[in-house]
């Protein structure tokens, strides 16, 4: 079986950082109770040199913030785009981009709910147990506007549904009972001071 699939296709080899990074700048990552978090994005209705731009740049701010997706209203732009780079429960990886995503409903009898350890880039430093189903297909747009289906597995299905939350208007907290969204909180009042230090120090080594 291929160890990399990009958007969605079997390649046989790839870089450590997808390309789009190379082209890209950094950008904030946005935090929790920013507003751009907590509504429903817009549709990308405009295909063209500024949306591959803005791919280039959160694939650049994803590594550097050693995420696994990112969501576009994760560097403040309210539009239906995120960027992944993440591996499924086999080790395979998945690259690519989506734009305009909508999760299929998947039957309750073709689904596992998995609950394990997950974070987020905009809650830094937090992670919770969050129950997600253990597969996802997820349909969209390429950059140019080509339909897309991306399905994915474990720990690859859960970014993907985690990813499609973004764009809806929805983090992983709200999907937390309140006791564990307290805990959440805590966290990230403990670890984001290191959690920057660590994303400027690896900005620096991927300039240089």
């Amino acid at each position: 079986m291929p160890s990399v699939f990009v958007q969605g296709k079997p390649v046989d080899s790839y870089p450590p950082l997808a390309p789009e990074a190379r082209r890209g700048s950094v950008r904030r990552v946005t935090e929790v109770g920013e507003e751009v978090l907590h509504k429903p994005c817009r549709d990308v209705t405009e295909f063209g040199p500024d949306l591959a731009a803005l791919i280039d740049d959160m694939f650049l701010t994803m590594y550097v913030a050693e995420g696994a997706g990112l969501a576009a209203n994760q560097v403040g732009v309210d539009l239906r785009l995120f960027v992944y780079d993440c591996p499924d429960d086999d080790g395979v990886r998945h690259v690519g981009h989506m734009v305009n995503p909508v999760l299929e409903p998947l039957a309750p009898a073709g689904r596992r709910l998995l609950d394990e350890g997950e974070g987020c880039l905009s809650v830094p430093g937090a992670v919770i147990a969050v129950p997600r189903p253990d597969r996802a297909v997820v349909r969209g747009l390429d950059k140019d506007g080509r339909s897309l289906v991306i399905e994915g597995t474990g720990y690859f299905a859960r970014c993907l549904e985690h990813e499609t939350d973004h764009v809806n208007g929805h983090v992983y907290l709200d999907r937390l009972a309140k006791r564990e969204r307290k805990d959440a909180l805590r966290q990230v009042a403990d670890r984001r001071e290191e959690v920057f230090a660590r994303r400027a120090a690896r900005q620096q080594a991927l300039a240089s």
